[in-house]
């Protein structure tokens, strides 16, 4: 029998070092903690080198020793390109392994967590959202998936988590050194809210308000841009349901150049 075509169309492979950390990062500090003792990650799409999948696989296993990460990519040479990385390196990389695959998950068993990174934003949104319901199918009970957009270095991030009855939160990271302002972010916004940010649109008055905030903490800035921050992030959650209880929200995400808050509050009117 003919080996299925993989679903999906090839991403350009962009990829660096350290691009995805802050994603990684906060997965390990939210998500990993929940998944259960021997969980199955999917990292989807990672593209012409291994690197975001064998980073993804070193961050979990610190709050989960046991995780099994398989990293997916639907084109054959990639998938080369990462198992001959992994010869002679099997011992340090247990739990890591590729193979050939899209959105239909050709692993073992539903994943626990899906990671999806640069990989939607190619498509028109009608299929982004066709997508989600896709991977969302997937998933083991209580699993989750993590979609999202980055700039090539790591510097800007939006990621949305979702469950298996829907999105959950939405998360905004950036290196607060090279943040103009807030709604420099908006250039990452995952495929089902970029074209969204017009007036009328949840996302885009989030934006506006955030920006605002940024601009009445500025005395703040002569303390850094951390600083500077957490004063607008604090006057932005007094319009807006930002998460403050950990572990997605409070001063030690903040700190990070996050913020989170329910996907309802952003939700486009479809």
């Amino acid at each position: 029998m003919r080996a299925r075509k993989p679903e999906g169309e090839r991403t350009r492979g962009t990829t660096n070092a350290n691009r995805l950390r802050r994603q990684d990062l906060w997965m390990a500090a939210t998500v990993a903690r929940r998944l259960p003792e021997h969980p199955l990650v999917v990292d989807l799409g990672y593209g012409a080198s291994p690197i975001t999948s064998v980073e993804l696989y070193e961050r979990l296993r610190v709050v989960r020793p046991h995780v099994r990460v398989v990293g997916l990519e639907i084109a054959q040479e990639r998938v080369d390109v990462a198992r001959e990385f992994l010869k002679g390196r099997r011992e340090r990389y247990p739990g890591l392994s590729f193979a050939l695959g899209g959105f239909e998950l050709p692993v073992e068993r539903a994943p626990d967590l899906v990671r999806a990174a640069n990989v939607l934003r190619q498509y028109d949104e009608d299929v982004a959202w066709r997508m989600w319901d896709r991977l969302r199918e997937g998933l083991a009970p209580g699993g989750t998936l993590v979609e999202g957009t980055c700039d090539e270095i790591g510097r800007r991030h939006v990621w949305v988590a979702l469950d298996r009855s829907g999105p959950s939160t939405v998360t905004f990271a950036a290196d607060l050194r090279h943040l103009p302002k807030p709604s420099a972010l908006a250039e990452r916004l995952p495929k089902t809210l970029i074209h969204r940010n017009v007036p009328g649109e949840r996302i885009y008055d989030l934006l506006r308000d955030l920006d605002r905030a940024w601009a009445v903490a500025a005395p703040q800035s002569v303390f850094g841009p951390r600083q500077r921050w957490l004063a607008a992030v604090a006057l932005a959650g007094r319009r807006w349901p930002v998460l403050t209880r950990p572990p997605y929200g409070g001063a030690r995400r903040w700190r990070l150049g996050e913020l989170s808050l329910p996907w309802s509050a952003v939700a486009p009117q479809r």
